[in-house]
């Protein structure tokens, strides 16, 4: 039988992984597979940079917009949809795309998911009421002094990571970064990782531009129409806090669109300090098309 192969495009926000995963999946006839936290919900497009309608129509797509907001998909969940979901495109296809830039679901993707200790229920409710009393950015510093190494890369603005790193720590009384074993779990399928490298000027004013580009295609408006909704996890997420913020008053209309794209930055940077950790990532340039083609055809 043929060898099936995964091509795995990651990269920081505003770097051209969609754009990029379209035109490999073109040239491969491959259907595409989204590993974004964020892009996997419903009623969010804009904020979370979705495909256009326009690409979703080019390429088949699979996890964009597939989940309600009040579902929790975990890494753990994910992986098990997502490898069931490859086991039927590999049934038709010799490859698949998938591309994102959440590094947690990347890797319940291509490793598995550490074991780690399951939540203590009485842990968990004081760890929420903590976070609803002091806010995440209390969490956050806690988990600084508790595993400094998976604060420098763990995403600081989703709830849910801080809170079950922390929780771990508290748990088990060991960092949170000592518990991840990395052991990878086989793959039926060979998987090729292929990173998104831009300047860090240019990869900024993208970002810039980007946030710009949401804002005129109606994010304030899409932002507004999920505001009850505003404590779930899936909201916890640059463009959605800001506004949030703004509408209770807290800050100002200029302030919140400021503080969109400093925290996007921001995201990126910690994107790009998770993936360069990975030997298996090539980097290329993300118009660089025919060398990336010909990288995948020696493997």
């Amino acid at each position: 039988m043929p060898t099936k192969r995964l091509l795995v495009v990651v990269g920081p926000t505003g770097s051209g992984k969609t754009d990029l995963s379209i035109r490999l999946a073109l040239h491969y006839a491959a259907p595409i597979l989204s590993t974004d936290s964020r892009q996997v919900y419903r009623g969010m497009p804009i904020g979370t940079a979705q495909p256009s309608v326009e690409q979703l129509q080019t390429v088949e797509h699979h996890f964009i917009a597939s989940h309600d907001l009040k579902d929790r998909l975990s890494c753990g969940e994910y992986e098990v949809q997502a490898l069931g979901r490859l086991e039927e495109l590999f049934a038709a296809c010799d490859y698949v795309v998938a591309v994102g830039g959440s590094g947690l679901y990347v890797r319940a993707l291509c490793e598995g998911m550490d074991d780690l200790p399951q939540a203590d229920e009485a842990l968990r409710e004081e760890m929420n009421r903590w976070l609803a009393e002091e806010g995440l950015g209390a969490l956050a510093e806690k988990l600084r002094e508790l595993d400094p190494e998976y604060y420098q890369i763990v995403d600081l603005n989703n709830p849910a990571r801080v809170v079950r790193a922390l929780e771990v720590c508290l748990q088990t009384g060991m960092p949170y970064s000592r518990q991840r074993t990395g052991e990878r779990r086989e793959r039926p399928f060979e998987i090729i990782k292929i990173g998104i490298d831009l300047p860090r000027e240019v990869l900024y004013d993208r970002i810039n531009r980007r946030v710009d580009q949401m804002l005129a295609d109606g994010l304030e408006a899409e932002v507004r129409a999920l505001y009850p909704y505003r404590e779930l996890n899936a909201l916890q997420t640059v463009g959605y806090r800001e506004f949030f913020d703004y509408f209770d008053g807290r800050i100002g209309y200029d302030e919140a669109v400021e503080l969109i794209k400093r925290n996007s930055r921001r995201y990126a940077k910690r994107q790009l300090t998770w993936f360069r950790r990975d030997p298996e990532i090539r980097w290329f340039a993300p118009d660089d098309d025919a060398a990336i083609i010909a990288y995948v055809d020696s493997k």
